[in-house]
């Protein structure tokens, strides 16, 4: 085997012995081998234990990079045990060309190539340059760092290409190994740093909350595997929070609990949730679905009032211009309607419902804004029968506390007006003064305040922020009492402008007041004062008028 390899140098001998392995059996003997053969191994296995980095006795390709710069060099190698060249060459045998072979490994093979394909057109052999090519690409290709070696620092290299280096290489793209002794702590810091980018990465993937969502969980008793502990809600906290704002992700379970339709015990709510949706399906049958002569002439006419008013609700948002949307809205309104005969169906009461159905149809999508419609497109039909009980339910709920602003003659909504002119009197009376001197009276602009709760006045995004201080008020007399604090306050945001104003434009200003830039900021700004007025006037008689005076028109100074 080692015929006709004296003399020559040491990279030849190496491709014209591996040359002879791929003609010899692979049961070769491995303990066998002159001195020739003895001289490959030593170059082909460069122990740098001096240097303290040293490499394995696999034969890698770093090892015939470095050989290669030895040889070049004239430095001489020390041997190693034959049976490591002859398991390497072996391995080698049976190896392909990996086309995802590192930048650094390839560029070496094709530097040998060189200087091979310069001897061969020095001798004109062809063999020379095919041999060597193909096995250091061979050799190349293939070796990949153990990752357990490299926590050792032994910098071991696999023949079979399967271990953690072989990804490190490809991700880095600098197994740039020089021929001098710091290769192996080089390829050891590759490993370090790769495994530091793996371990950002995944930091960078989780989900960090913040103290008020986790103060949320656990008041609501969401992921709460321990069913031992304590899964009631308490109310008195979950207002205290929820009065400064809910998170979206927590918006629809709050306001169900707050709203009385959800059990404060976590383990009845989806018991109840069944409960009622199958108490409203019933109620569809019994009211809706039924033919329109069974039906009385009030009914006839409520039908045909909701279902004039349904398309003019919210037009400007598109969920609400869904024809899916507008059926749910439609049953709801007159299923309440039949079932609260002594109010039945006020214009305004169908505003009411666009938060509600917003907020819920959320919950499947933590809470992510679902206005644009977009959500209709893959919400299942069963889904949206539920978010349509759970509207109509907790709009029950909401309208039990104001019911007689939608009765005859609506005394509920003419109280507040009153309680809202007497206390912009209280606060601000040079505004109170130039309204009347103007001759403008509330009814004419704060009605409609009262009735639909500032729908029209806000976009509906505003509108839920400020429904979740209203909910979160105490018995629910956020809709009653703490709105004609907002109110007030809102008023006196344009203080200024109004008392500019003669009566077209004070009256034209009230009809359509500028809040299309308004944010959440704003609402803030205008809960924090409303919440000023409250603490100085709430539980104070003095400020207000008794319902019993009739109609507001203006009071006396």
């Amino acid at each position: 085997m080692s015929c006709g390899t004296r003399g020559l140098p040491g990279f030849l001998r190496r491709s014209r012995i591996r040359d002879d392995f791929e003609d010899t059996d692979t049961g070769t003997d491995d303990g066998g081998g002159d001195d020739d053969d003895d001289d490959y191994d030593g170059e082909n296995n460069i122990d740098r234990s001096s240097d303290g980095s040293s490499t394995s006795s696999d034969g890698s390709s770093v090892d015939d990079d470095v050989e290669t710069n030895d040889n070049r060099d004239g430095s001489s190698s020390s041997s190693s045990p034959k049976s490591s060249s002859s398991s390497q060459n072996n391995n080698n045998n049976n190896s392909v060309l990996d086309p995802s072979a590192p930048l650094a490994e390839t560029s070496s093979a094709e530097e040998d190539y060189n200087i091979n394909a310069g001897l061969e057109n020095e001798n004109g052999n062809d063999e020379y340059r095919n041999n060597s090519y193909n096995s250091n690409n061979n050799n190349n290709n293939n070796n990949s760092n153990d990752d357990n070696d490299d926590d050792d620092h032994n910098s071991s290299v696999s023949t079979l290409g399967e271990s953690e280096s072989h990804s490190i290489s490809r991700n880095s793209s600098n197994n740039n190994i020089s021929g001098g002794g710091g290769g192996g702590s080089e390829l050891n810091n590759n490993n370090s740093n790769s495994r530091s980018r793996r371990s950002s990465t995944a930091t960078t993937t989780t989900i960090t909350k913040t103290y008020r969502e986790i103060q949320f969980e656990k008041i609501l008793c969401i992921n709460n595997s321990n069913s031992n502990s304590n899964n009631v809600v308490k109310m008195t906290e979950l207002r205290k929070i929820g009065w400064n704002g809910i998170p979206p992700q927590y918006r629809g379970m709050s306001w169900k609990i707050l709203l009385g339709y959800l059990p404060t015990n976590a383990m009845r709510r989806q018991q109840t949730l069944d409960r009622k949706r199958a108490e409203y399906k019933e109620a569809i049958q019994q009211h809706y679905y039924i033919d329109d002569n069974s039906r009385t002439v009030q009914e006839q006419e409520t039908l045909r009032q909701v279902l004039v008013d349904v398309p003019r609700t919210a037009p400007e948002i598109q969920l609400f211009r869904n024809e899916k949307i507008k059926r749910a809205l439609s049953r709801l309104l007159y299923i309440w309607a039949m079932r609260h005969p002594a109010s039945s169906y006020v214009q305004g009461i169908n505003d009411l419902a666009t938060p509600l159905f917003a907020v819920f149809l959320a919950d499947d999508y933590e809470g992510e804004d679902v206005l644009d419609g977009s959500v209709m497109v893959v919400l299942e039909e069963e889904r949206l029968d539920e978010v349509e009980a759970d509207v109509y339910w907790c709009l029950t709920n909401i309208l039990a506390g104001i019911q007689d602003h939608y009765t005859a003659d609506q005394p509920g909504i003419q109280r507040m007006v009153m309680r809202l002119q007497e206390l912009v009197n209280r606060i601000d009376a040079d505004l109170y003064n130039h309204i009347q001197s103007v001759g403008v009276q509330f009814m004419q602009f704060a009605f409609k305040w009262m009735n639909c709760l500032l729908l029209r006045e806000f976009n509906l995004k505003c509108v839920i922020r400020l429904w979740d201080t209203y909910i979160s008020e105490d018995g629910l007399k956020g809709f009653e009492d703490f709105h004609v604090y907002v109110c007030a306050a809102f008023m006196s945001q344009f203080s200024s402008q109004l008392q500019t104003m003669d009566f077209d434009e004070l009256f034209q200003f009230m009809q359509q007041v500028p809040t299309e830039d308004w944010g959440e900021t704003e609402i803030e700004m205008l809960l924090s004062h409303a919440y000023v007025l409250s603490t100085l006037f709430g539980g104070s008689d003095a400020h207000l008028t008794s319902a019993s005076n009739g109609p507001v028109t203006s009071i006396s100074m």
